[in-house]
């Protein structure tokens, strides 16, 4: 599990909105239609691309790969380059866009409208929940037709006059990208840190704020992950740096502010280049902590915030499969550990008596139904961040009579997790909810009483009745036995379900689970009829530790067939007409999409693998590639044959063979820092020249950004109606 942490500084902005702002009269025409057009349909396959228009057909220069004795021929190596200039590379890229676009011409009218639907739904002027830190309420919000969040504050209460801290939009106006993935307050409030990337590589450039004057500091502090720890005197900081060429945060160093960065000091410098490294300021604010974690290990250090130039201390050195993290409370460390319990315990120890186990006190004990994520401390209670029977919710023991109460939902599949709460000395708690149904809140509790309140319903434009949607939630048995979680939602009373479109999504990698939650976009297309399915496989946390283990390493195979066994069932419960059946996956879900392709492709009658991870064995061959090395772990180090030989077995761009593959769509970005942009590419050029059907094969490539897409809240929906118009397309749904 990777390390999880939860850093308070401005208040989070979450947005979600619902249905398409039409008339009543509009939407039930349209759904008529819909309906009379799934439940008619003869099952046929469809062509709905245009096979006459010439695809890009990029030259082929061999390359070899030698590893143990094993000769691997690449055709397409040359269109890797780390400068991104390269003409020809680039001209290939370009080429791909020019197709896809010439594929998709008659469907322009069509993205347009379902981009004006996404938008649509969106509350324009919005607004987060004020989080109060000291005197001081902070929040963000965002301005009608505007891409970008204004960060802003209020002295003592809501009812003052507000002053804008940061003007995103005023940073971002000169730029095709723009990223602030952190603003840090100092303790006394006057000078804020905020982070900057303007390229999409996720190498951030720090800045600072003077709130009094309003002016920056001459102070810039560039190649950070944007993170920043102040110490209580306010004028000492402590950032990340990331390696030049691997991009893995390894270095922590001190700045005080108005010298000079090239003094900063080396704090702390990881020398296994298999672990990342995170440096932030604790809960209580009373230290300065440094977390250590690769895969299966983790290392927490911790220094007072009193006292910026002492050294670091570990709270206990890394041992071989441990994991643990740590929070601060009333001169105790409480430890999420997973010594002796796969799905981890909570343990106390004294701070300076924290590196001897023996020492430590159990609080939670161990349960083989129950993983933990991560713990929060109130004045009377401790709160849990848990998952049992796969679904994410929240757990709150008192301290002294040791009452627990669960905070759960009676609904079939929801989300539940911990928000804003930087506050220990009191016993209210902050919480998110979301499900496939229900637009997501934030809702408070008091502890002590149980009382709650909604501070905040997310709201949409338009009309949307989630009595309208059926959420359901079961498992089926893949072919090994093992049951597999699935989440699903779709619309009432538009057709038969055996007659509609499938969309099944999944990730399936580091643990990482895809919970059930409420996406206005969505509605584009269970509007339009699409079941949508989240099929939760092994390589995930769905069930517990071992869901996880199960799935990586020498048992990846779990996750792709646990997903293709998830698809089938779903058909045969009748869930989905078997001839537009559709899957969807990114990054790591990305090479989910290409072993499907390769092992049961023609199951499904289109795929979308965003940004995917597709040339596992090169990519894991060479550790200058970002990432690369903390990944061992997870996919296995090809420099041993046992892995070699495995990860091959399966690596999507060395599967590729003469077969038929189902229609395609690739994503990627030319800047990606997580999966360079050649894999797909190159994954795309050999998919091209061996496959013996003539379905449509369409790859996109943003020239500007990287993995996560297009940084504006507009810009980003302009790229998922893209993707949507594509499985719109294939189901022949034309309006």
């Amino acid at each position: 599990m990777k390390a999880h942490i939860k850093i308070i500084t401005l208040a989070s902005f979450v947005f979600v909105s619902a249905c398409q702002n039409e008339t009543t009269t509009e939407t039930q025409r349209v759904e008529k239609a819909i309906a009379k057009e799934i439940t008619t349909k003869e099952k046929h396959d469809m062509k709905p691309f245009d096979t006459t228009i010439k695809a890009p057909q990029p030259k082929k220069v061999p390359h070899t790969f030698t590893q143990h004795g094993d000769e691997r021929i690449d055709n397409y190596h040359w269109l890797r380059d780390d400068s991104r200039e390269d003409e020809d590379v680039l001209g290939y890229l370009n080429a791909e866009n020019d197709y896809a676009d010439a594929q998709m011409a008659d469907s322009v009218a069509l993205t347009e409208k379902v981009y004006e639907e996404i938008v649509g739904r969106m509350i324009q002027d919005d607004e987060s929940v004020p989080v109060k830190l000291k005197n001081y309420w902070y929040y963000s919000r965002y301005e009608s037709g505007k891409e970008y969040p204004i960060y802003a504050r209020k002295l003592n209460d809501m009812a003052a006059d507000e002053e804008v801290i940061l003007d995103v939009n005023i940073l971002a106006k000169d730029h095709a990208y723009y990223s602030s993935n952190n603003q840090a307050i100092s303790h006394n409030h006057e000078i804020l840190a905020y982070s900057e990337d303007t390229v999409s590589r996720r190498k951030y450039n720090l800045y600072f704020k003077d709130l009094n004057t309003g002016k920056l500091l001459p102070d810039v502090i560039e190649n950070t992950t944007g993170s920043v720890a102040w110490a209580k005197d306010n004028k000492t900081l402590f950032y990340t740096r990331k390696h030049p060429t691997t991009l893995l945060p390894y270095q922590v160093y001190r700045h005080v502010l108005g010298t000079s960065v090239e003094d900063d000091v080396l704090v702390y410098e990881e020398a296994d280049n298999t672990f990342y490294i995170s440096c932030y300021t604790s809960r209580s604010n009373d230290f300065i902590m440094i977390q250590a974690g690769s895969t299966t290990n983790s290392e927490a250090m911790y220094l007072s915030a009193d006292d910026p130039l002492g050294e670091f201390k570990s709270v206990l050195p890394r041992e071989k499969d441990h994991e643990y993290e740590v929070e601060d409370f009333n001169g105790e460390f409480i430890i999420n550990t997973n010594w002796q319990a796969k799905n981890f315990r909570i343990m106390k120890t004294k701070i300076g008596a924290d590196a001897d186990k023996s020492l430590w006190k159990e609080v939670v004990p161990h349960d083989d139904e129950t993983l933990i994520y991560g713990v929060e401390t109130f004045k009377d209670w401790l709160v849990i961040d848990q998952r049992s029977s796969g679904l994410k919710h929240i757990k709150a023991i008192n301290w002294t009579s040791g009452e627990s109460k669960v905070l759960d939902s009676e609904e079939a599949a929801y989300t539940m997790w911990t928000d804003n709460n930087p506050e220990q000395s009191h016993n209210v708690l902050r919480y998110s909810y979301s499900s496939l149904t229900q637009l997501s809140s934030i809702v408070e509790i008091d502890l002590d009483t149980d009382e709650k309140t909604v501070l905040k319903q997310n709201k949409i434009n338009g009309e949307y009745h989630p009595e309208k949607y059926q959420s359901e939630r079961f498992e089926i048995e893949a072919r090994d036995g093992a049951m597999v979680p699935v989440s699903l939602v779709y619309k009432k009373d538009i057709g038969e379900l055996n007659k509609r479109p499938l969309l099944v999504y999944a990730y399936g990698s580091y643990g990482s689970s895809v919970d059930p939650y409420f996406s206005s976009s969505r509605l584009s297309l269970l509007d339009r009829g699409f079941v949508f399915a989240i099929a939760h496989i092994r390589g995930s946390q769905a069930k517990g530790r071992a869901w996880y283990e199960d799935g990586k390493m020498f048992n990846k195979i779990n996750t792709f067939t646990d997903y293709i066994d998830a698809t089938q069932a779903l058909l045969n419960k009748g869930y989905g007409d078997h001839k537009r059946v559709y899957g969807w996956g990114g990054s790591a879900g990305g090479l989910l999409m290409g072993a499907v392709a390769n092992m049961n492709g023609m199951l499904y009658h289109g795929l979308i693998a965003a940004v995917p991870f597709v040339d596992v064995v090169t990519t894991m061959l060479d550790e200058d590639i970002p990432l690369t090395t903390g990944e061992f772990d997870e996919w296995g180090n090809p420099k041993n044959k046992d892995s070699y030989d495995y990860m091959l077995s399966y690596s999507p761009y060395d599967q590729v063979k003469a077969q038929d593959y189902p229609n395609m769509l690739i994503t990627t970005g030319l800047h990606d820092s997580q999966v360079q942009y050649w894999e797909p590419a190159k994954w795309a050029a050999k998919l091209r020249e061996l496959k013996t059907d003539d379905n449509v094969l369409m790859m996109r490539t943003n020239m500007d950004t990287g993995h996560g897409g297009a940084s504006g809240r507009f810009a980003s929906q302009k790229e998922t109606a893209q993707d949507y118009t594509f499985l719109l397309k294939l189901a022949g749904i034309k309006e």
